[in-house]
């Protein structure tokens, strides 16, 4: 939905609500899974620090996603050629628990249910340099990318003024394969290869860690619902 939708008032539907707000809660839980899966595949020393990534860049793109990250991603095109949003939606300026135009859920809550899709993907990125990024580094690239890279792309596959949801993109966030969430943390193969091929193989600290993890990880993302850029 574009957010020149967002201007219209539509009327708010209690069961819509009340599925958003547990489909929310349930990719949030993709975060502590995250945690677990990542921790428990370093050296003890850095087991804090890499579960400490996956919370921290929680909190830290929260605060970019009200301050700047929602707008550019769904506030009216700012360029005329669906490259990025303007700053409509700057701190959550116009973003009320009114619905829009089509819509039946409050338009905070639709903040929210993106937001948490914009937390996981660099916390899925924390894998290509665990053990190997000071924190103020970690930190820096986290805003950076999450202005930049994401919240753009974003904009492109789920607004509808986006270039790529004009082409006829269809992104289903969920998935690995997704535009917006599979291709902007998909570093983290590509550079977790390079650096394994220059560092001897280290043994990870908790296996089984990693095995509560993973589940906790993949039923979240099993059972939270698609967010198709056509989808109400």
């Amino acid at each position: 939905m574009s957010g020149l939708a967002w201007a219209q008032i539509g009327a708010v539907n209690a069961g819509d609500t009340a599925w958003m707000l547990v489909s929310s809660a349930l990719v949030l839980l993709m975060v502590p899974g995250l945690a677990l899966f990542y921790g428990g595949l370093v050296r003890r020393k850095n087991v804090l620090s890499t579960i400490m990534h996956s919370f921290f860049g929680l909190a830290l793109v929260s605060v970019v996603w009200v301050i700047v990250g929602f707008s550019i991603a769904f506030a009216p095109d700012a360029t005329g050629t669906g490259l990025f949003g303007g700053l409509d939606f700057v701190m959550f300026n116009n973003v009320g628990l009114e619905p829009a135009s089509g819509s039946t859920i409050p338009f905070v809550l639709f903040a929210a249910f993106q937001l948490m899709f914009a937390a996981i993907t660099p916390a899925l990125i924390t894998g290509a340099f665990a053990e190997r990024k000071r924190f103020a580094s970690f930190v820096i690239f986290t805003v950076l990318w999450s202005v930049f890279v994401y919240s753009p792309i974003a904009h492109w596959v789920w607004a509808s003024d986006g270039w790529l949801y004009q082409l006829g993109a269809l992104d289903f966030a969920r998935r690995c394969g997704a535009i917006t969430v599979g291709v902007t943390s998909n570093p983290r193969s590509p550079l977790a290869r390079r650096f394994s091929s220059t560092v001897p193989a280290l043994r990870p600290r908790g296996p089984m860690v990693s095995c509560h993890g993973r589940p906790i990880r993949s039923m979240s993302a099993n059972f939270a619902p698609a967010r198709s850029s056509r989808s109400s």
